[in-house]
């Protein structure tokens, strides 16, 4: 079914992402020429240059690995992803009390930035130095085991806080970004999750790294999904004073796409706005992991190369300067296995779907900004505006429903000379009625491309 609709350049921010704040929500903006001023007005809001450029895509995914694993570093950078995120652990860099060894994690952190990449290294997991063994469930099958129990006691939130402003201090001039714990409202956090106790930790944490690195970049809790009395009783423990970003892992059904995490921003942005202090009531929120597997019965391949693009975007349009996702490879061979299956490459590296079609995202949205998300009046149809230093234009366009076309009403001059490539990088002519631009909307994002010189009126 074809839907002819007015391409007006109009923001959903009220209806669709308030939090985004791109704009005033009845400002209506005519698009001719260079959008000079009134685009200036609607960009996403500022984002701090620790957390990339402004407005513009910064992908990232999640690791398994710390020392070789060259290929796969190769191949990430290929994609365009801009950060990693690893597991720092404690007890495999503190062996004797006070006796910190680095030599692992020297050795990712130099391969990293051999390749460009960005590093979120998560301060975890507990240390058989100064915590006692306790009956917990394993996060990942649920099975009940003896692990370490998490920092709780005294000397082992010293120690824990000492280590991680040590760690700080030795990589001080490599912009890491630090994370504390991961998961902490689940069962990484032993022998059962408490805020109580996690936020001791984060608050003794955040106060040794930033006395010793007082430019430290820390951000947290790193929630599993968004576990509102937990996050409420963390953001309000005053620990907002210290971080620099507040992440969490918007996981949800998958009968829910990405878009629908625009609420959930809303409502910790709300949080925060209420708790931080009166110079970090705009803080960023961090999606720090995020994923859909393709094992059997979850996602298609090619509905999870959809999701983790319009992940990416959705987040841009909800002012989220980082997005990663979970996972980078598969981390088994089972296809039946959830756990094994969220990766955007197989476990021996080839490229699943997703892998390229975040790589064409990455590619075609290279030093392009977001300005704005265009007024297509079906809040399930998306069209976002992005511009380059150079004056070009883009239009990245999707549709949550099922595929059908869209008419830009307003007259793009000299529409023959637009191109569009699809999401998987077919280039395709494009389509007019009466000397208008049709998209055809689909679940994986399209790219519309606008030379400079041509004009939206």
């Amino acid at each position: 079914m074809k839907r002819i609709i007015t391409l007006a350049l109009i923001l959903l921010c009220g209806s669709v992402c308030q939090s985004a704040q791109i704009g005033a929500k009845s400002k209506r903006v005519n698009v001719i020429g260079d959008l000079k001023s009134d685009f200036s007005q609607s960009l996403i809001q500022p984002i701090s240059s620790k957390f990339g450029p402004k407005g513009q895509i910064c992908a990232g995914v999640n690791i398994h690995f710390v020392t070789g694993h060259e290929k796969d570093l190769d191949l990430i950078a290929a994609a365009g992803f801009k950060f990693i995120r690893m597991d720092f652990g404690w007890q495999s860099t503190e062996r004797i009390k006070g006796t910190y060894n680095w030599a692992l994690f020297d050795e990712l952190t130099a391969n990293l930035e051999k390749r460009g990449l960005g590093a979120i290294y998560i301060f975890d997991y507990s240390n058989a130095l100064y915590e006692e063994s306790a009956v917990s469930k394993d996060p990942i099958i649920g099975k009940e085991q003896k692990a370490t129990a998490s920092p709780q006691h005294a000397e082992s939130v010293a120690a824990f806080a000492h280590w991680a402003a040590a760690a700080a201090q030795h990589y001080k001039s490599k912009n890491i970004i630090w994370e504390i714990w991961n998961e902490p409202n689940i069962s990484f956090w032993k022998p059962k999750p408490d805020v109580a106790q996690y936020t001791a930790l984060a608050l003794a944490t955040c106060k040794a790294v930033k006395a010793a690195v007082p430019g430290a970049t820390i951000i947290g809790p790193a929630s599993s999904e968004t576990p509102w009395p937990f996050l409420e009783t963390f953001l309000s423990s005053g620990v907002l004073e210290y971080l620099d970003a507040v992440s969490i892992h918007p996981y949800r059904n998958y009968s829910k796409s990405p878009e629908t995490a625009s609420n959930d921003y809303k409502k910790l942005r709300e949080l925060i706005e209420r708790y931080a202090p009166q110079d970090k009531k705009q803080m960023p929120i961090i999606s720090s992991e995020w994923g859909y597997s393709t094992a059997l019965k979850a996602n298609s391949l090619e509905a999870q190369a959809a999701n983790i693009v319009r992940m990416q975007l959705s987040n841009l349009v909800c002012g989220i300067p980082i997005s990663i996702w979970y996972d980078w490879k598969n981390d088994g061979t089972d296809p039946n296995d959830w756990e094994q299956n969220f990766g955007t490459v197989t476990n021996d590296l080839e490229p699943k779907p997703s892998y390229n079609a975040v790589k064409l995202m990455n590619t075609s949205l290279k030093g392009y900004a977001l300005i704005q998300r265009i007024d297509l009046k079906n809040d399930r149809d998306y069209a976002l505006l992005f511009k380059n230093d150079k004056g070009k234009y883009k239009i990245c366009a999707w549709t949550v429903d099922a595929e059908h076309a869209d008419t830009i009403e307003n007259t793009i001059s000299k529409v023959k000379n637009v191109t569009i490539t699809d999401g998987i990088g077919n280039t395709m002519n494009p389509k007019t009625e009466q000397d208008k631009l049709v998209l055809e909307l689909k679940a994986l994002p399209q790219y519309v491309t606008i030379p400079k010189g041509i004009s939206l009126k």
